[in-house]
């Protein structure tokens, strides 16, 4: 914190306090679109996001950013001209959705869980611009989470088991119709991870599931 005075006689001198750092990523989740080069306030900040890929995080003060991002090796007109607002002491990832011309920006917020047991966490994110309302549910039948719709996210939900290994099925809402499978899901203890469903429904890219390590994991959401 730091101490700024208008004048010395001033009786409500001011405080002027260290802006606390956020950090954000950007998936690259729109089907049938290009790699990209992505610039971040026309500064290039990565090259080459292809399909299914997402950048490193980067750490940032609050506030706006301009996202650009064009066909890799190109510079003329962007496929995506977006603004976003990070808060301040916040992780994100930002996925870049939809079918082009009409590509946008979803921010999906990595939220920290206060005092996490020793278990996993795990959400889901439905990106499918194709794909309809959908639970999550075990092969066993539980349903974890129901009726998520295209651009929704859930909060974190606790996996009772420390370390294990998963199989998730993504089904039509009030359906025990399988649309995408995903067996093999590996948990550790402390960790969140995040689902993401990308691709399309009876097309290509066919649908398929994202399940990186979040960074509210091991980011330091601290005072700069």
């Amino acid at each position: 914190m730091f101490y700024c005075p208008n004048n010395y006689n001033d009786p409500y001198p001011l405080y002027r306090v260290t802006p606390k750092n956020s950090y954000f990523r950007i998936l690259h989740a729109s089907p049938k679109s290009p790699a990209v080069d992505v610039y971040i306030n026309d500064m290039l900040k990565f090259k080459n996001l292809t399909y299914g890929a997402f950048t490193d995080y980067i750490e940032v003060m609050a506030g706006n950013y301009n996202v650009k991002l064009y066909a890799t090796g190109t510079k003329t007109t962007p496929v995506l001209n977006k603004n976003i607002f990070i808060p301040p002491e916040k992780i994100y990832t930002v996925a870049v959705i939809g079918l082009l011309p009409n590509i946008e920006l979803l921010p999906i917020p990595e939220p920290i869980v206060i005092n996490p047991s020793n278990n996993a966490y795990i959400k889901f994110a439905h990106l499918s611009p194709n794909l309809g309302a959908v639970d999550v549910a075990l092969p066993d039948g539980k349903i974890l989470l129901k009726n998520i719709k295209y651009k929704q996210f859930t909060d974190y939900i606790e996996v009772q088991v420390p370390v294990g290994t998963y199989t998730l099925e993504v089904r039509p809402t009030g359906t025990t119709n399988i649309a995408l499978y995903v067996p093999n899901i590996k948990l550790k203890p402390n960790r969140f991870y995040t689902v993401y469903a990308v691709g399309l429904a009876n097309d290509i890219p066919g649908l398929q599931a994202l399940i990186p390590l979040d960074g509210s994991s091991y980011l330091d959401l601290r005072e700069d």
